[in-house]
């Protein structure tokens, strides 16, 4: 695995998970109307990006994102530290697993971003290649 990124935002979620063990984390952007989720479903794990609906408590799924199936990671890395990070601006957020960024949504410019670029980016929101790299990480969190 590559070295961690060094990130400067604001640490909403930390939490320790179990790979394969079925959880539902959200977070919410408290300048904005930007949440995150994150599930494992027990078989795969996915990074959503959402918008609250103004006055509601009704979000609107804009993309989601690929992390991991549960099948490929080793028993030994299954114990993680899971950390949801929010830039300064509030409009970009990031998933991060045992200090290893694996998606991050930029909701300023609509993009959805993680490692595999899996899957396509939908046409209603995504309009650009999915592929995040250390130097997007470091251009979003500096």
């Amino acid at each position: 695995m590559a070295e961690p990124t060094v990130m400067k935002g604001y640490l909403l979620k930390e939490q320790r998970i179990v790979i394969g063990d079925e959880i539902f984390i959200e977070s919410n952007a408290s300048e904005n109307n930007f949440a995150v989720m994150f599930e494992d479903d027990g078989e795969s794990g996915y990074f959503y990006g959402a918008e609250k609906e103004t006055g509601t408590t009704d979000l609107r799924i804009l993309d989601m994102l690929h992390i991991y199936d549960v099948e490929s990671i080793p028993a030994a890395e299954k114990n993680a530290m899971l950390n949801i990070i929010w830039s300064k601006d509030w409009t970009k957020c990031a998933l991060v697993i045992d200090k290893y960024c694996h998606a991050v949504f930029d909701f300023a410019d609509h993009g959805a971003y993680n490692r595999n670029e899996f899957p396509e980016p939908n046409d209603f929101w995504t309009k650009r290649p999915r592929l995040l790299t250390d130097e997007m990480i470091l251009n979003f969190f500096s």
